[in-house]
This record gives structure tokens, sequence and C-alpha cells, in this order.
């Protein structure tokens, strides 16, 4: 195809173009349209869009050793043009030679790196610009001009035209228009992306913590009065302003949940969201999904993208619950995330990045799980950074009172009764003679059942047998305060039968309190509640 010199385009054409700009929306959609409509003219032959993006193949980048920067380069984005040598060639391919070029490096470069666009009329005149002098001679390439594409003082990219004919006088001032046109434009569309995704972003937050609100509205905040809450809010107060990752170990029903929220509400997150994943509820094949999101077709049922639970939390914190229960070959990509703050959805290559928190619970004990090779040991060593144990309520019996008081309010305001139920001592002893292998979940669900069999009225408490389902791990003083069925024990005569029950086995271990065989041992509770327990009751070894 051969062009005449003398030859002036035609530029009117163009208007049309700058119009259409304005209508687009998608950031693809108007590179393709910019490169497409001046590919048609009949002097351009090739032409091209790099944007500046973060570097990615510099490993294999054939450009690298002149790259002064890896950290961005040019990407080629859009390309479109006529060859007349090679007929069967695609210039709108995006992998070629020049898919990447470094900023200051070849006339693009110059251009990306300076924001100073670069006019050669007459490249026979001016050949030093050119990369590949012989394919400009094959394709009849006369001229090339490059404008930068800037944005409020900042070069988003290059706009670059080869043509066929000289460069005529006014193609400066509408191409340069047109990258005014493309500046605007691009920042408009990522501006619209940014709201797309913040918007998408918030109807997830909205689905997954609707049901975490309902969930904390249920548990209540922490309350209780033992030595053993107090060491766990004092451990909390610790490590909330940190991002260190904190391990809460426990039994089922202790408020493990309760402790990860307190360390979010006191921590410099608590802005952003606190995103719970049940660990123990996602089926096994979802676990990926569920955890880092999928693509439109990744799998059957996969009908739109959908963010992950990683994405979600992004800039707040991340609650593990049940992490015990994560299979072993999924657990690698778990450490990943949580060693470099990257993942890739299903189904897709795009290497994202978060920043979360990661805060785990667990009642199972990791470090046998890791001996049996059930559970990776790197992994815990990354969750396990703090420890924080949560005592169950059959060591902190000093909590049931305030507890059950908490309880009873909840209760009493979802059952729409006109005042909360009143709590007696009786009802206290009976509650605090149970050794609720349930923890607080099963003194909650107790104590309003009570509220509904008694219509809101006075109190009828009805606790499980304890020969039924109490604990393996019922301890001794417990088990010496109960009375025979029907009698009840006044406090004074149960608290008298606690510290003769502690007494003998201070005698029948010689006053050894800690390690195994000492006191704390033998009764199953932890040496600082009995420590604690002592101070109260005056407790001291003779001399």
């Amino acid at each position: 195809m051969e062009i005449r010199a003398d030859t002036q385009p035609d530029f009117e054409s163009l208007k049309c173009l700058l119009l259409d700009i304005a209508q687009q929306r998608s950031l693809e959609d108007l590179l393709q349209l910019i490169v497409r409509r001046l590919g048609e003219r009949p002097e351009v032959a090739l032409v091209r869009i790099w944007l500046i993006q973060p570097g990615d193949i510099c490993s294999s980048c054939h450009m690298r050793a002149e790259c002064p920067d890896q950290t961005s380069c040019l990407h080629l984005v859009a390309s479109a043009g006529r060859p007349v040598a090679e007929e069967n060639a695609d210039w709108s391919r995006l992998d070629g030679g020049f898919r990447r070029i470094p900023l200051g490096i070849r006339k693009v470069g110059h251009i990306g790196g300076t924001g100073e666009p670069i006019i050669v009329k007459e490249i026979e005149r001016d050949s030093a610009w050119i990369a590949r002098p012989d394919w400009a001679r094959r394709e009849n390439i006369r001229g090339f001009h490059g404008q930068p594409i800037i944005y409020k003082g900042e070069v988003l990219g290059v706009l670059a035209v080869f043509s066929r004919t000289p460069v005529a006088d006014e193609a400066p001032v509408w191409l340069r228009m047109i990258a005014d046109h493309v500046a605007v434009a691009i920042a408009n569309t990522r501006a619209l992306q940014e709201i797309e995704r913040l918007q998408a972003q918030l109807e997830l937050e909205n689905t997954y913590l609707r049901e975490e609100v309902l969930e904390a509205q249920a548990f209540g905040d922490i309350v209780g009065q033992s030595p053993a809450l107090h060491a766990v809010l004092r451990q909390i107060e610790l490590v909330a302003p940190t991002d260190a990752g904190v391990l809460i170990l426990g039994e089922s029903g202790t408020g493990k949940e309760l402790v990860a929220r307190e360390i979010h509400k006191r921590s410099l997150r608590n802005k952003k969201p606190m995103v719970r994943v049940n660990c123990a509820s996602i089926p096994r094949e979802l676990y990926e999904s569920e955890f880092f999101g999928h693509v439109r077709g990744a799998f059957t049922g996969a009908f739109k993208d959908r963010a992950g639970r990683f994405e979600v939390a992004d800039g707040g914190t991340l609650f593990l619950d049940e992490v015990g229960e994560i299979p072993l070959d999924l657990q690698s990509k778990l450490l990943r995330v949580l060693q470099e703050q990257q993942y890739e959805r299903v189904g897709e290559e795009k290497t994202r990045q978060v920043n979360v928190r990661v805060i785990a619970a667990t009642n199972r004990d990791l470090k046998k799980e890791v001996e049996a090779g059930r559970f990776r040991q790197d992994l815990f060593y990354r969750l396990n950074v703090f420890p924080i144990e949560v005592a169950p309520i059959r060591e902190r019996k000093e909590d049931i009172p305030v507890l059950a008081a908490n309880f009873l309010d909840m209760a009493a305001k979802k059952l729409n009764c006109s005042q909360s139920p009143r709590l007696t001592q009786a009802h206290v002893i009976k509650l605090q003679n149970y050794d609720w292998p349930g923890n607080a979940r099963e003194l909650q669900n107790v104590l309003e059942r009570a509220i509904i069999l008694s219509r809101c009225g006075n109190l009828q408490i009805e606790v499980p047998q304890a020969s039924g389902i109490a604990s393996p791990l019922t301890s001794s003083r417990t088990r010496s305060v109960r009375s025979p069925k029907g009698e009840v024990i006044p406090e004074s005569e149960m608290r008298r039968q606690e510290r003769d029950n502690i007494l003998a086995a201070l005698e029948q271990t010689n006053w050894k309190v800690y390690g195994s065989g000492g006191t704390a041992e033998l009764l199953q509770i932890k040496p600082t509640t009995l420590v604690s327990r002592m101070q109260k009751m005056g407790l001291k070894k003779p001399d």
C-alpha cells in the first residue's frame, strides 16, 4: 500500500473520536477504541498505548539489562495497525518484543520517564529514534509521534503513532488533545472501577458481617471478675495494639470469639472489619474459594466473580475460628498468604496483595496435632506468636453469677419480657454446682429455656444431670460440694466445704502447688487459679 507523502490527513474525523472517548466506562474498551479508530486512518501504520504499571516479568524481560528501576515500567496494553510487508502479521498482539519498556529507555521510555513528547517528522532525516530501522523501511514508516498521557501532573503512560507519511504540522495538536482526553478517561474509569470494587466489597462485608453481628449480640461482651479472666484481659491489652498473630485456645463455648473481637476493637485496625471464618463449617472443596475468592467459570456453580474472606478483611482482621479443622493439604496455601500477604483467586492468574491481621482459635491441642502429622508445624508457629488460653467455666465459677445475670437480661429482651427475672442465691448455688461442659454457651441456653418455661415470671432453673454429660475434667472440689437431691446448701457451707477440700488436697501433696503430683493437678485446675483461691481463703503453708 503506497501513501503519497503530500497527502494531507483529514483531522475532522478525530472530533467524533473525542466525543466517543467520553462515553466509555470500561478502560479496556476505551483503549481498544482509541487504537482501532486511529489505526483506521490511511496515513497511520501502527498505534500503541503503554501504561505505567509495576514490574512483573523482570526475570524474563529481554530489556532487563537496560532497566534502571524494576519497580515499574511501561506495559503495552493496546495495539492496532495494518502491515504491508508482512500481510499476515498481527499488530494487535500485546506479547511482542516491546510489551515492556523501561522508563527512560528508547523513545517511548523517554516519553514515559520525562513526560515530554517526541515528534520525528521524517525518519529518514532522524533515524536515531528508531529501534528497528529495517522494519521501518519494509513497512514504509515515514514519521513517529509520541505523546505522554498525563493526569494532574502524573504520567500515566504513552500514546504513540507510527505513520506512513511525514508528521503533519497539525498532528501534534490533535494527538495532544487525544492524549489529554485519554488521561481523563483513564482516571475516570479507574475511579469508577474503584467505586464498583468498594461497593462490591461493602456488599460482601454486609453479607459476611450480618451473621457476625447477630452472633456477637447473642453472646454479649466479656463479663466476669475471676483472676483467670483478668489474666486474659491483661494479655489482650498487651497484644491488641500490635499486629502480632494471636492463637486463642480453649474449649468450645468459652468465648474465644469474644476475645478476638476485643483484640480487634482495641487494635489500630478497628476502623476496618473483623471477618470471621468458621473453618469447621466449610466444605472441603470450597476452602480455597471461601478464603481467596474465585472468578466466574472457575468451577461448576461459579456464575460470577466473588471476593474471598481475605479480600473482604483487607486492612482489618481475619478471625479463623476452629483453625485446626483446615485440611492438611490446604494449610500450605494459607501459610503462603500469611507469610507473603499474596494470593490468587481460584481460576485467576493475577496475584493480589492483602494486608490482614490473622487471629486464630481452636479447641484442639495443636501441638499434639502437629506431632500426629495432622497440622503443619510451620503454620502452627506462624499462628502461635501470642497464645491466649481462655479457661472453662468450671475453673472460674466466680464468674457464673455475673454471666448468668447478663444472659438473663439478654434473653428477657429477646423474648420481650417486661422485666428481667430475678436471680436468687439458690439459683446461683445450683448453677455453680454444675460443671458446664458446654461452658458459657450451655449456660446461656439453660437460662433462656428457664425464662421460656417460667413465662418471664419466677425462674425455675433446671440444669442437666451431672452424671449424664458432665465433663471428664470435673474437679474434685466441685464434686465434694454437691448435696443430696432436693437439699439446698447455704453459701457459707459451700465455701467451707470448698476450703476443706483444698486444704485436704494441699496436705495430701505436702503443699506442693505446681508441677506433676501437685495440688493443682490433683484438683484439675490451673495453678494460678489455685493460688488465687488460697489467698482469698487465707491458706498458708505451716512453718
